[in-house]
């Protein structure tokens, strides 16, 4: 086995929850809601795995020139839930890739359970050799994916690839704003090892050797911060098993992984950033 399908391997190992489809569906249950009405609002506490949830989708969704009918591609899509706010909000085609199996269950159970199928698809694929051809999507986006890729310019290149020009992608991710030392597990890793946090700047680097140009770029320290008290609020306020929130998703390990990200945002060590990035040509 290859260096990169070994760390491919150890990121689905990472993020795999048994039965997680069915976890969410029987807290939603709890809450009242009908499955056969359920909304992709109704599942983004859960299924809006970066920091900021719904509200920085939107925020990006906002800066991606969209329109009705493009098809976009969710480099590491999770369970669904952007792909499916992209379709069921913009009225976009979008194709999801992912490395773990048991999120792709989920992503696909939950987009059938929304009659979003039609409009959403899932896809078992590395970043770094898609299986799709040259300037198939319109545009392109990686929502908290990068701090599991060594090489970004790898990716950032597939992602190319399969861009028509001037496509648009929007990456956001955690970076690493200032020295220091980060505790581990958090959501993205386990052990450090399995971490790839970079800075601003290399994301630049790797987005100018893939052949792109940003034409934005936001860091949202302030806005985490503010998430994090909102996060810590709700937590507080629905203490039964009804409460939907992304540590369903996270697993046994959640708090400690939220309390260590929290931690190193609060020291200015890490801070999710957007990029906007346009292919060249």
């Amino acid at each position: 086995m290859s260096e990169q399908a070994e760390r491919e391997k150890s990121v689905a190992e990472h993020y795999h929850v048994e039965n997680l489809a069915q976890r969410i569906l029987e807290v939603i249950k709890k809450t009242g809601r009908p499955a056969h009405a359920l909304t992709a609002a109704d599942l983004a506490p859960v299924d809006e795995f970066h920091i900021g949830g719904r509200e920085a989708t939107e925020e990006i969704a906002a800066r991606m020139q969209l329109r009705p009918g493009m098809h976009l591609l969710d480099v590491g899509c999770g369970i669904g839930g952007p792909a499916r706010y992209f379709a069921s909000v913009h009225g976009c085609q979008v194709t999801g890739i992912d490395v773990t199996e048991a999120f792709l269950e989920t992503a696909k159970s939950l987009t059938e359970k929304l009659g979003l199928s039609g409009q959403v698809s899932f896809r078992q694929a590395s970043a770094f050799k898609m299986p799709f051809g040259e300037g198939e999507f319109d545009g392109a986006y990686e929502f908290h994916v990068g701090m599991n890729l060594a090489d970004k310019r790898g990716v950032f290149a597939e992602v190319g690839r399969v861009l028509k020009p001037k496509g648009i992608f929007a990456v956001y991710d955690v970076m690493r704003t200032r020295r220091g030392e980060i505790q581990f597990p958090v959501p993205w890793a386990s052990r450090a090892e399995d971490s790839f946090v970079a800075t601003p700047e290399e994301y630049r680097e790797a987005f100018r050797a893939a052949g792109f140009e940003i034409v934005e770029e936001r860091e949202r320290r302030e806005f985490a911060i503010d998430f994090f008290e909102r996060m810590k609020k709700r937590a507080a306020e629905e203490k039964d098993a009804r409460a939907l929130t992304i540590q369903l998703v996270m697993g046994e390990t959640a708090p400690q992984k939220l309390a260590n990200t929290v931690e190193s945002v609060l020291k200015g060590v890490l801070a999710p950033v957007e990029m906007i990035a346009r292919k060249c040509g």
